[in-house]
């Protein structure tokens, strides 16, 4: 993203939770506050996936983006029934499960992390839409080319002796591998303990050809908004490397066996060449 500037990103992927709920009714996974979350733009904004209803790409990607946000909810609630409390929204963007947090009552502290400037214009789409600032919420500015993410919990009053789930959503990609297990490290080195969902892509090269272009064509689109895509992973390696990295256990689903999870037969799975797809989801837990 660029310096002083909110995540164009963040915005797409908001605009596609969004859609799920108007497009295809929720069905995978609720979120009520989606379409506020996109102020007074949400028509225009929603228009552009209305025109592409019938897209098969679009709606795919659609798909998963929705069933992601529902593993990692699911995920959370099985680790808040085994007495996790603290969650930790690494790259919240417009995400809105801390302003309808249904374990609140249980006591689940949620600490939003996200460059100042992306922060800044969330709390500006909240206000717009009346969506007040839960007690359980707190927000977590970090610039990551000046502190570092243990440094800003740390001041956000995140306790590392205590355990912790983290949801890591749509930002992966963006990241160098560097970046990655420099925050990987920092999740398996909690001494109270750390499980995270994250997402990522396998390379170009793993991609059938229809699929390659339109990923392609994904890329150009968030490298214009200053956003470029910066890392991939091939899942066997990437296994390895966690383990290595400290996380015992690790479960790799990629977005066909997501979507079967959780799709009917109406929603249709987003198969890429039939039987697999280079989109995964992950859990780990250190």
């Amino acid at each position: 993203m660029q310096p002083r500037s909110p995540s164009r990103t963040a915005e797409r992927a908001a605009v596609l939770r969004a859609a799920h709920q108007t497009l295809d009714h929720g069905r995978l996974f609720h979120d009520p506050l989606a379409v506020r979350m996109l102020g007074a733009d949400a028509d225009e904004l929603l228009g552009e996936f209305d025109a592409a209803r019938t897209a098969p790409e679009r709606r795919r990607f659609r798909l998963f983006i929705a069933a992601r946000s529902r593993f990692a909810e699911d995920q959370l609630a099985a680790a808040v029934a085994r007495g996790v409390r603290q969650l930790v929204v690494l790259g919240a963007g417009l995400d809105t499960f801390a302003y309808r947090n249904p374990h609140e009552a249980a006591g689940l502290a949620v600490f939003e992390v996200d460059h100042p400037a992306t922060q800044e214009w969330k709390r500006e789409r909240l206000s717009g839409a009346g969506i007040p600032l839960p007690p359980s919420l707190t927000f977590a500015p970090v610039d990551f080319e000046r502190e570092s993410l243990g440094e800003g919990l740390a001041a956000a009053g995140f306790d590392p002796a205590r355990p912790a789930f983290f949801s890591w959503l749509g930002v992966v990609p963006y990241l160098t591998r560097e970046a990655v297990f420099g925050t990987l490290g920092y999740l398996a080195g909690l001494p109270g303990g750390a499980e995270a969902v994250f997402d990522y892509s396998e390379p170009p090269s793993a991609m059938t050809p229809r699929v390659r272009a339109a990923h392609r064509a994904r890329a150009e689109r968030v490298a214009a908004l200053g956003e470029p895509f910066l890392s991939y992973f091939a899942p066997e390696q990437l296994a390895a490397d966690l383990r290595e990295a400290g996380f015992a256990a690790v479960e790799d689903l990629d977005a066909v066996r997501l979507l079967a999870r959780y799709a009917d037969q109406r929603d249709g799975a987003p198969v890429e060449g039939g039987r697999r797809s280079t989109a995964h989801v992950l859990r780990i837990a250190a």
